[in-house]
């Protein structure tokens, strides 16, 4: 096995001036050491990932850093900047730069190397060493861990003195330099316990008094757990672990954390987690088997103030204790709402808690549509009409089978409305939106209330939940409140709400809306079928893809002919950005790099089958070229297929459903046309382009010349 970082992969000169700059150089000598296959490929994950969220930490560091199919193993790159790079550190530019690269298969054994690097970073010693470094062949062996790190002359602290009054754990360097008030303004104490007596109301002469008679018993320290998760696991995951540790000991406090990182996690002992009185969550993706920590003190942010500041966290999470207040699960963020310390306005939880539901629902929509289509294939439109296949079953009929299949998917069909509604709730105020959530999408189909109603009811089932959870509760009430108070006061209230408040108005909408659907004619139907087209296109999969979707689907809850039409149109749509760029890449291949080109060949399949994220690597890469051009596609095939009334049952299945199409050559048509004014117009942009100075223009005769992508 390869060593993780050579002197090769070091540049203590890095000139670069932007963090995409740095990323390409660095990523440049992973490829010239055979660590990278693909460049571009490579810089579009880091690209992607960047996008998630800024990667530079407080202290002068960047860790840009993804997982790729385009690393063979995984490396690390080090550079070194003299004016300092800007990776959206709150405390400004960085000038020590970690490229991580993993692969897409990373083992557990390398990336727990990862883990330790990162953990490395949060000592003050270790990146001193960095910076005071003069050969790559000893900051290669430094980062390996094979060198000890030297502090420098300047930085070298005074020896300590063998008196009680010096604290270790609060001498330890760390990012953190404010300790908490028990920890800077009382006499500092020689082990954690003595640091929580004065916290703890013990008597200050019992430090004083050294016999052993009058010595009380040492308070336990107080004791905390903590979570910390990142997107990729690799770097911050560790990272947040190791500042909390270190801040814990600056403070006399006990912090034991799991990193539930990609290598996988190891779960705390459950006594540990039992004897807890108190819990930090640093992530931003969903805490694995959080109802462990049920009905404790808890303080939920994203991972980077793990990083940035686990002294204030700490004080937080004490200071909840000290007031007696429960936080996991009714105080802790929902499994789509990690932002927190990224300043996320209404309108992003809004649309990540309408995420959850819709993602939910997908599979629902998929095996229940898809059955009822199957149904209608085999046994023609009336099969709807058949008796219960329960009462009423002929083996050796095909009608019979085409009945199973109906009502099979009409059962599943069932459920979107409720899954919609519960996981709204759930994403809102996590597993207690879940009853209720359920019970107003429920309620929201016996009032004819339909997609809106379930829409709406679970927005109110998670807000309700929310409100409950705000209510200080009487410690002896707590280990009931997730089981059995919040479910029945949020079903309640929703229940109320529902029947006799917002139901019935929601049902009228919901009517007119449908009324409306069904009679749309002419320019109107086009008109739609244009917005359609440019929502399915905008993102790729993402939201405002996936509420067009939303919007069709509901329609075929109780289908019309303009129902119909709308998820014609929208199938279509969605279709034209995956077909197009395979198109591209096939009629004029040396505008792409050889990954893209790898990846027309697999957008064939998947725009055929109506996986328009089958687009994101090209538009990863170029987005002001390709996602204009999918747009432009998009809304052309989304007004055909409404002028040509073209009409579709099934809500997912591409070309393989075509028989299940209204007027089928036509919808053909309306795709073709769509592809090919998508590639067309990213033929033309990326022709256009200017290339750059080091990466000059291809040429037919070099079909491996690789195009700069940036816009």
């Amino acid at each position: 096995m390869s060593e993780l970082i050579t002197a090769e992969l070091v540049d203590l000169d890095l000139s670069a001036e932007t963090k995409d700059a740095a990323a390409r150089s660095l990523a440049e000598r992973m490829v010239t050491s055979g660590r990278v296959t693909d460049l571009e490929g490579f810089l579009a994950d880091i690209a992607a990932r960047e996008a998630q969220m800024p990667t530079g930490l407080d202290g002068g560091i960047g860790i840009p850093h993804c997982r790729s199919e385009h690393v063979t193993e995984p490396t690390l790159a080090f550079g070194r900047s003299a004016s300092g790079i800007d990776f959206g550190a709150p405390d400004g530019p960085a000038d020590l730069i970690f490229l991580i690269a993993a692969p897409a298969g990373g083992d557990a054994d390398h990336l727990s190397i990862l883990s330790t690097l990162a953990r490395h970073l949060m000592d003050e010693t270790f990146t001193g060493a960095l910076r005071s470094a003069t050969e790559p062949e000893r900051t290669a062996a430094l980062i390996r861990g094979d060198e000890p790190a030297a502090v420098p002359e300047t930085a070298v602290p005074e020896p300590a003195v063998p008196e009680p009054e010096v604290a270790g754990p609060a001498a330890e360097p760390g990012p953190e330099r404010d300790a908490e008030p028990q920890a800077t303004t009382d006499a500092a104490p020689t082990t954690p316990a003595a640091a929580e007596a004065p916290a703890s109301g013990a008597p200050s002469e019992a430090a004083t008094d050294t016999t052993p008679d009058a010595t009380p018993a040492p308070a336990a320290p107080f004791r905390i757990v903590a979570i910390t998760s990142c997107p990729t696991g690799i770097a911050h995951t560790y990272m947040a672990a190791e500042s909390l540790e270190k801040a814990g000991q600056a403070a006399g406090v006990e912090v034991f954390v799991e990193t539930q990182g990609s290598a996988g996690f190891k779960r705390l002992d459950p006594q540990l987690v039992a004897d807890a009185d108190g819990v930090i969550f640093a992530h931003d993706v969903e805490v694995r088997e959080k109802e462990r920590f049920a009905g404790k003190p808890t303080v939920d942010v994203g991972v980077k103030a793990g990083i940035n500041r686990p002294a204030e966290l700490i004080a937080e999470v004490r200071q909840k204790a000290a007031h007696g207040e429960a936080g996991a699960p009714a105080r802790a963020a929902a499994p789509m709402d990690k932002g927190a310390d990224a300043g996320d306005g209404f309108a992003t939880r809004l649309r990540k808690w309408l995420m959850t539901g819709v993602s939910y629902m997908v599979p629902f929509v998929a095996a229940g549509g898809l059955l009822i289509a199957l149904a209608f294939a085999i046994g023609g439109y009336t099969i709807n009409k058949a008796p219960s296949v329960a009462e009423h079953f002929i083996w050796t009929e095909s009608a019979s089978w085409a009945a199973l299949l109906f009502q099979i998917g009409g059962v599943a069909f069932g459920f979107l409305v409720p899954v919609l509604a519960g996981f709204i709730a759930y994403g809102m105020a996590d597993r207690p939106g879940l009853v209720p959530g359920f019970v107003g999408g429920a309620i929201a189909l016996t009032i004819n209330a339909g997609f809106l109603g379930g829409l709406i009811a679970g927005l109110i089932a998670g807000a309700v939940v929310m409100a409950i959870q705000r209510v200080r509760i009487p410690p002896v009430l707590r280990g009931i409140m997730p089981v059995v108070v919040i479910p029945l006061i949020s079903s309640a209230i929703v229940g109320f709400l529902m029947f006799l408040v917002i139901g019935k108005p929601i049902a009228a909408l919901q009517k007119g809306l449908t009324d409306w659907l069904s009679g749309l004619t002419g320019a109107n139907a086009i008109i739609l079928g244009v917005i359609l087209g440019l929502m399915m296109c905008f993102d790729l999969g993402g939201p405002l893809n996936k509420v067009a979707y939303a919007f069709a689907v509901g329609g075929l809850a109780n289908p019309n002919e303009g129902s119909l039409k709308v998820m014609a149109a929208v199938m279509a749509a969605g279709m034209v950005p995956p077909l197009a760029m395979a198109l591209a890449t096939t009629v004029r291949s040396r505008l792409f790099t050889k990954a893209e080109r790898e990846n027309g060949k697999a957008a064939w399949v998947l725009g055929a089958s109506f996986i328009t994220e089958g687009a994101i690597p090209f538009a990863a890469a170029d987005p002001l070229r390709v996602i204009p051009s999918a747009m432009a596609g998009g809304a052309v095939t989304g007004a055909l297929s409404m002028a040509f009334g073209c009409t579709l049952r099934a809500p997912h299945g591409g070309i393989f459903v075509v028989p299940l199409i209204g007027q089928p050559l036509l919808y053909l048509l309306a795709i073709a046309a769509g592809t090919a004014v998508s590639t067309a117009l990213v033929i033309l942009l990326k022709g256009l382009r200017k290339p750059s100075p080091t990466h000059p223009a291809p040429s037919p005769a070099d079909d491996e010349a690789e195009v700069t992508v940036a816009a």
